[in-house]
């Protein structure tokens, strides 16, 4: 059955066309669901284009109960050249009858960071790696930018007021220059975004992994100074390669660790000191009183901390959606001001704008996934907490999602802070990734001071996980799996809802006021979307138990995936150089799924009837790892989340 729509106001669609794919569905000033693509399609950082269909856009259709005739406008925000094919909205199958007008990605930001402010005017600050061509901009935005050959948007500075976002500059770099590749070493860059990334690629491989900078920074020194990475004069940065001159090599972490810390604390400092001098350039510019920033660098809490304290602003504003999700939001609400609409004054409350997924969708899932067992109880929140309490692990999944990357407490993953191992756990049992990486607490908005340490005159409010405060000393031994190694922690605030209420029950329970909140997934995994999601992720990464709204389920704690028979489900498509592409069905719709070549051989010797362990026989000597167990696992659940395969017990037959 279709779901009952709101009745006022156009229907807007925006797309974040990007690598960070999402679409957006408003109804007048109401946003009726924003999911990005990875969470449906269960491939992280899955990208979109508005050329082609998506499972996201037709989640938020279906959301609304609506079909794309009608919409009223559809607005793309393209994170390339809007020239291609593939970015052409004429060519989606979805939407080629649907009216539709493009914005260039750092006003997709731009947009997205001011209304949900609720400011009546600011200052706006846009940073990230790259964005759209100098051919994309708007006139406006033109005619304040760099005089680059091929530029392309790495910072923008805006003035907002009302329902109108007015470009004060432009900085470019040319095409490609935000990252440079050398063959071997350190890329060379040329933007803030890319400056960051090519020390995640040197660290760790993969130019993405901004976040493991962040965390391994506080275990390092700054003794690279800000002058080896960029110089500043008339509120620009001119970016230098002394530093990649420094890396000639491809050698990775976990080797290198005193340098690699080093390096890593070198360039968070240097980042900290190139988006204050921005921010305040902008605030000489403009006067503002208020900023709003956004761009994928806004998601360093530790440098947004920094803003709050030391960038001259009386209030700042970072969306919790400040990556490329965001930028759907920013589409649908231009398109609002296009059609003569006004946002509304109240800015973002929560992130809780994910689409309502169908009543019956968790018993339907329980049906398909083995290994839980429902626990009745009439007190879900104080059952939780003293499960908690006494070291138990497990998901927390209440109402809609979160379009952010922090888990906010509608898809997340809780324990206990004041157990010190328990950090270890997480990191090398579920979320099996460095072991300094650090948890963040969520913590009831009236206990900030207790706990904390936040400066006079600073907002002590966190709602949205982007804020890093000291943990007070003589705090830090109750809290140990929650408090980074330099003493500080990414806090949560929690005013109301369902997270509120389990807080409050184990602040009784344990005296401490706060949980342990990371996010719902495994490695290498979105956040969990729908009910099944979760249940999967709770069976396959060894969760105690998962709630789900009101609902409390049990892992039983011997099933291992490799218990489980897999059965193919996904048709053979066209290979490629990357892999074979597997046409699998989602609730959204079909979708090609691509298969690398290191699982094509494991994909083949499916046959339905052999479980995880008879495969495991069967490829003795042939799989690539030294723990032949534990690659088959992650390698079936791989297949699983991208819906090649289905995983059941023997008896089951399903």
């Amino acid at each position: 059955m279709r779901p009952t729509p709101p009745t006022d106001g156009p229907w807007i669609l925006g797309i974040s066309a990007s690598h960070n794919g999402a679409a957006c569905l408003l109804r007048g000033t109401r946003i009726v669901a924003a999911v990005q693509e990875e969470r449906l399609s269960r491939m992280k950082r899955d990208r979109t284009f508005a050329g082609q269909a998506s499972l996201s856009v037709a989640c938020c259709l279906e959301a609304g109960g609506i079909r794309a005739a009608d919409l009223d406008l559809v607005v793309s925000c393209v994170q390339g050249r809007t020239a291609l094919p593939a970015q052409d909205l004429a060519n989606n199958p979805q939407l080629a009858s649907a009216p539709s007008l493009v914005i260039s990605h750092h006003m997709g930001h731009a947009v997205s960071a001011f209304v949900s402010s609720g400011f009546p005017d600011a200052a706006v600050l846009v940073v990230d790696g790259l964005g759209s061509p100098w051919d994309d901009l708007c006139p406006a935005q033109q005619a304040v930018a760099d005089h680059v050959s091929d530029g392309w948007e790495s910072a923008s500075m805006f003035h907002a007021r009302g329902d109108a976002v007015q470009p004060l500059a432009q900085h470019l770099v040319p095409h490609g220059a935000w990252l440079i590749p050398q063959g071997v070493g350190m890329p060379r860059f040329r933007s803030v975004g890319g400056m960051y990334s090519a020390v995640a690629q040197q660290i760790f491989g993969d130019p993405m992994e901004a976040g493991k900078v962040m965390g391994l920074a506080p275990l390092g020194r700054p003794i690279f100074g800000v002058d080896r990475f960029f110089g500043m004069h008339g509120g620009r940065l001119r970016f230098r390669d002394h530093l990649p001159d420094l890396f000639d090599h491809d050698r990775r972490w976990p080797l290198h660790r005193r340098e690699y810390q080093d390096l890593a604390a070198s360039v968070q400092a240097a980042l900290e000191v190139a988006v204050l001098y921005l921010a305040g350039a902008l605030r000489e510019q403009t006067g503002a009183d208020r900023l709003c920033y956004a761009g994928g660098v806004a998601l360093n809490c530790v440098l947004n901390e920094r803003l709050w304290r030391e960038a001259g602003f009386s209030e700042v504003h970072v969306p919790p959606a400040a990556d490329d999700g965001g930028c759907a939001l920013g589409a649908a609400w231009f398109g609002l001001w296009h059609l003569g609409g006004r946002h509304p004054a109240q800015g973002a409350r929560h992130d809780a704008v994910g689409p309502v997924h169908p009543p019956g969708s968790l018993d339907e899932a329980l049906l398909k996934v083995p290994g839980l067992t429902e626990v009745l109880t009439e007190d879900l929140p104080g059952e939780v907490a003293v499960w908690l309490a006494r070291g138990g692990i497990g998901g927390w999944v209440s109402g809609r999602s979160e379009l952010g990357p922090r888990a906010l407490g509608q898809r997340s993953i809780l324990a206990d802070p004041r157990d010190g191992s328990t950090k270890g756990t997480l990191n090398a049992r579920i979320k099996r990734r460095e072991d300094f990486r650090p948890f963040a607490p969520a913590v009831l908005a009236e206990a900030v001071h207790d706990w904390f340490v936040v400066p006079p005159g600073v907002e002590p409010a966190s709602p949205f996980m982007l804020r890093v405060w000291t943990v007070r000393e003589e705090r830090r031994a109750q809290i140990p799996a929650v408090v980074h190694v330099d003493g500080t922690a990414r806090v949560q605030t929690v005013q109301d809802g369902p997270l509120r209420e389990l807080l409050l029950r184990f602040q009784a329970v344990t005296g401490v006021p706060m949980l342990l909140n990371t996010s719902f997934n495994g490695p290498g995994e979105p956040l969990v979307e729908t009910a099944a999601d979760a249940l999967w992720c709770c069976v396959q990464h060894g969760l105690d138990f998962v709630v789900i709204d009101e609902r409390l389920f049990e892992r039983r704690g011997d099933l291992s995936v490799l218990d489980l028979v897999p059965r193919r489900i996904a048709s053979r498509g066209v290979a490629s150089e990357g892999g074979v592409s597997w046409a699998v069905t989602t609730p959204w719709g079909p979708r090609a799924q691509l298969v690398p070549p290191a699982l094509l051989d494991l994909v083949e010797r499916i046959d339905g009837a052999a479980d995880g362990h008879a495969l495991l026989a069967e490829l003795v000597g042939r799989i690539p790892s030294r723990d032949p167990a534990d690659w088959l696992r992650q390698a079936l659940i791989q297949l699983r989340n991208a819906a090649v395969i289905a995983l059941a017990l023997a008896s089951d037959g399903r």
